[in-house]
């Protein structure tokens, strides 16, 4: 996205125009894509600079920074895009350190043929993403592939965060007798996305939960500095993300089925698709593990919090040398929560 800002004497045809392979090629086309599009929508004076990187100061405080490729089909869905999807993804990977994400990049991928009407609702929705969190795309670059060696965009993005001292999130401290939390309902995403794609209806509408979570997370680090582990259940949902964290810290886990907030439309949904919740993505919630002294102190910071509201107390971490995670189903038993196999859903982010 480093290309000098200049004036062109005809504007992008933003109404019916494509991408072809001159908006990738590094001369003036690629420069105006760049300008008429990406600074517009994106703008802030570091990326204004218009260099190949970008350089600020960084505050006191151990540097995190994560990247994440989205690869979503389809692009647009209930409750977001593919562009509010890339910077959302990304900010909630940095503040699962306890971080406070500081800046993104970004990387798009574009196929010949794609629509340049499409391309500017994606990134507007991504700087509209990007301006609601506070933390600015400042640099970037743009690739042009040729039609039927792409599927419309690719996004790739990449942030920086700063973890303040004192805060240690990882997750390879959970310990036997800590509570497991979640911050709501879980397989809201997936279904969105199954539903959108299927061409699926509900009596009740089903959105994605993509959302920002670092202003959460702050609001949680505030109150408990010792939070344990910290996860955005996304890829293989909340079962598959449980089942990490207990490899990671060689433990094991015991969930409560019915403690596991689930929307009665998604739950309805899995059943007529032949699905499990647990195993969903979710784009706009977070599991915590913390000492029990510390859970209902944190509880009521997610409640107080519109992307908290459900936030429940979902099970305990146990001695296991095995690291089974196992859960109480509502009928009194028990069952092993195994890892994912195999693509419940692909392309889901």
């Amino acid at each position: 996205m480093s290309a000098k800002v200049k004036r062109f004497p005809q504007r992008l045809n933003l109404r019916n125009g494509t991408v072809d392979m001159t908006h990738g090629s590094g001369g003036r086309a690629m420069a105006q894509l760049i300008d008429e599009l990406f600074v517009t929508h994106l703008d802030n004076p570091l990326l204004r600079q218009a260099n190949d990187q970008a350089a600020f100061d960084v505050p006191a405080g151990r540097l995190v920074m994560s990247t994440d490729g989205h690869v979503i089909s389809p692009l647009f869905f209930p409750g977001g895009d593919i562009g509010s999807l890339a910077v959302h993804g990304t900010l909630n990977d940095v503040a699962m350190a306890g971080a406070r994400p500081l800046y993104l990049s970004a990387g798009f991928i574009l196929e010949e043929g794609f629509a340049l009407a499409d391309l500017e609702r994606i990134v507007v929705s991504m700087g509209a993403a990007a301006g609601r969190a506070g933390v600015p795309v400042v640099t970037g670059d743009t690739k042009v592939v040729e039609r039927g060696n792409g599927d419309g965009v690719f996004i790739t993005t990449t942030g920086v965060g700063i973890v303040p001292d004192g805060v240690d999130i990882s997750g390879d401290r959970a310990r036997p007798g800590d509570k497991v939390l979640v911050s709501g309902s879980i397989g809201d995403h997936g279904v969105a996305i199954m539903s959108s794609r299927e061409n699926l209806t509900f009596e009740t509408a089903i959105e994605s939960d993509s959302a920002a979570l670092h202003g959460l997370v702050a609001a949680m680090v505030d109150a408990v500095p010792g939070i344990h582990c910290l996860r955005d259940p996304t890829r293989g949902g909340l079962a598959t993300t449980l089942n990490e964290l207990a490899l990671q810290s060689g433990v094991g886990m015991q969930l409560v089925e019915d403690a596991i907030p689930v929307k009665p439309a998604v739950a309805a949904a899995c059943e007529l698709l032949g699905l499990d919740p647990l195993y969903i993505a979710n784009e706009g919630k977070l599991v915590c593990i913390c000492a029990p002294a510390d859970a209902e102190r944190l509880l009521a910071v997610m409640h107080a919090d519109p992307l908290g509201r459900d936030a429940a107390v979902i099970g305990d971490v146990v001695e296991d040398p095995n690291g089974f995670v196992r859960m109480q189903t509502g009928f009194g038993g028990s069952r092993v929560v195994d890892w994912l196999t195999g693509e419940q859903l692909p392309r889901i982010c």
